[in-house]
């Protein structure tokens, strides 16, 4: 009666089990692979794992690889479930001009932060950050409504950009300082202070739309690079693509079964 939860990013599918499909649900094992790693899985990671009841997932990393990983799961006899961007799903209203247009990973991760602070009893603004190979922030209001969010490149792709049209900066990744004072550092610094700057002005926005503070939360691969630099409050939350599959997934098994009475 288990459920498998997949995040498949530009670099790296992730995935959960659970004991079922619903928020709250008890993580049974869990584990990543590279994208070039994917068609391993079948004989490696998941040849060991019972079948799951049903499977729901994001991806945003292509057709091609998406089929990669649909040809893993044919060992279990379950058709997967991929999330698209609508105009509203677990109580989450999208205000993107073209809803389907919105990434599944940034609609997923949005769902999921917005659960996490109701399960507390907060109604408050939220932004979401996501820092992967690429960088999200998303804010939503009060009522749960998305009003927007922007992309900016992640550390790896800024730093190549800078490599391939800039002669002499093929230099080792440094620390962040506040003061750098060698190019390694000051790449590194840079990098990362545009980001928390990303973050600290969607804030500022939200604040004043919004009329108060807003909660931030932060996902992603490389979140914790970022933690120690954002000049913000904010809670890291690992797991909160998951925990939005999972609210997808409960959301949708209470709207059939309202269906059937």
């Amino acid at each position: 009666m288990s459920f498998l939860a997949l995040d498949v990013g530009n670099t790296r599918l992730k995935w959960a089990r659970y004991d079922a499909a619903k928020a709250g649900a008890r993580l049974l094992e869990h584990g990543a692979v590279f994208l070039e790693n994917i068609d391993k899985l079948a004989e490696d990671e998941w040849s060991r794992m019972p079948a799951p009841q049903s499977i729901l997932g994001c991806i945003v990393a292509g057709d091609a690889v998406k089929r990669r990983v649909a040809e893993q799961m044919e060992l279990w006899d379950v058709t997967p479930r991929w999330v698209v961007s609508s105009a509203r799903e677990a109580g989450v209203i999208n205000g993107y001009d073209h809803p389907a247009r919105l990434g599944a990973d940034r609609w997923v991760a949005m769902i999921g932060a917005r659960h996490l602070l109701l399960a507390r009893g907060v109604t408050k603004p939220c932004v979401v950050v996501m820092v992967g190979t690429a960088v999200t922030v998303e804010a939503l209001d009060a009522s749960g409504r998305f009003l927007g969010g922007i992309i900016l490149p992640g550390h790896g792709i800024m730093l190549r950009a800078l490599e391939s049209g800039t002669a002499g900066l093929h230099v080792p990744t440094g620390d962040v300082r506040d003061f750098p004072t060698n190019t390694s550092d000051a790449l590194t610094s840079g990098g990362t202070f545009a980001i928390a700057g990303a973050v600290q002005r969607m804030i500022d926005n939200v604040r004043r739309h919004c009329g108060e503070v807003p909660e931030c939360i932060m996902t992603g691969g490389a979140g914790w690079k970022m933690a120690p630099s954002m000049s913000v409050r904010f809670e890291l939350v690992e797991s909160l693509i998951f925990d939005g599959l999972l609210e997808i997934a409960s959301h949708r098994h209470e709207q059939a079964l309202a269906s059937r009475y």
